[in-house]
């Protein structure tokens, strides 16, 4: 599996004219965990999204080009786009109060993927159902499979999310902010459970976060957003070294308990990151 986006650009209509919102972004991946970071409006879920063709109707998009392991997702038939759409990588949205149907039960809507993409019978997709929620480690999955959302806490909400992306076997997993709805006890479990799925199936996994120091712990390789490009790239390793002003900056405004200080730094934006050349080789 292998993903390549050159030069993509994506712009939206506003009252004076095209406003930019991804302005060159490029890199390439493997099956390898990524970990796309900056602040909010930066890009992140929109360099993903169009990985599958799902920017909203009204955006203008131009890139030289969108491969998803040699289809060209630009160009892309809707039923190329349906192979790759949950079959061939799986989306994780961040909230799953918002993301899950409320009106099908945990159980129907993982057996959805593997009806459609493994042409499972409604038993054995039923059975199947049950068996993810007992690979995300969901205590008794079959009576959870028979729950609707609303009665669902949200860390066994995001579970079953997690369960319904993997029923067809997918090759790339996107996790969109997976945690920000969910208390730092209930983060840390589902993030270990993504990343032994990961591991396990071997799959590539792109994780768009805030969280400067929780990607660096998971990833292999860490590409920063501001105002819809990449200014670094770097080896998840090397954040803690990273040479842009931008991300030391991020870096700097993080609380520590083991510095304290009576106040965090505002971080000092400089224009010229919007059109320097991107730092890093990794």
């Amino acid at each position: 599996m292998q993903v390549e986006i050159a030069d993509l650009h994506i712009d939206f209509p506003g009252p004076r004219g095209l406003v930019p919102a991804l302005r060159g972004v490029s890199f390439a991946m493997g099956a390898e965990k990524i970990g796309i970071v900056g602040e909010s409006g930066s890009g992140k879920s929109l360099t993903a999204r169009a990985i599958l063709r799902l920017t909203p109707p009204h955006a203008v998009v131009r890139a030289e080009r969108i491969r998803f392991d040699g289809i060209d997702v630009m160009s892309a038939s809707p039923g190329a786009l349906g192979a790759i759409r949950g079959k061939r990588c799986g989306l994780i949205l961040q909230d799953p109060k918002f993301a899950l149907n409320p009106v099908m039960t945990a159980g129907e809507q993982i057996a959805e993927p593997l009806r459609l993409h493994k042409r499972l019978s409604r038993r054995q997709a039923a059975a199947g159902a049950v068996d993810l929620l007992a690979q995300v480690m969901i205590r008794d999955p079959a009576r959870i499979a028979g729950r609707y959302p609303h009665e669902l806490s949200g860390g066994m909400g995001q579970r079953v999310m997690i369960a319904m992306m993997l029923a067809a076997d997918p090759e790339l997993l996107i996790a969109d902010e997976p945690t920000s709805a969910l208390d730092a006890t209930v983060q840390a479990e589902i993030l270990r459970l993504i990343e032994n799925l990961v591991s396990r199936r071997g799959m590539g996994l792109i994780l768009i976060s805030h969280d400067l120091p929780l990607v660096a712990h998971f990833c292999d390789r860490i590409l920063v957003m501001y105002a819809g490009r990449v200014v670094e790239t770097l080896r998840a390793a090397d954040l803690a070294e990273s040479r842009h002003p931008y991300t030391q900056g991020l870096l700097a405004c993080l609380p520590s308990l083991k510095h304290p200080r009576p106040r965090l730094p505002v971080l000092a934006r400089d224009p010229a990151w919007g059109t320097d050349p991107i730092w890093g080789s990794a």
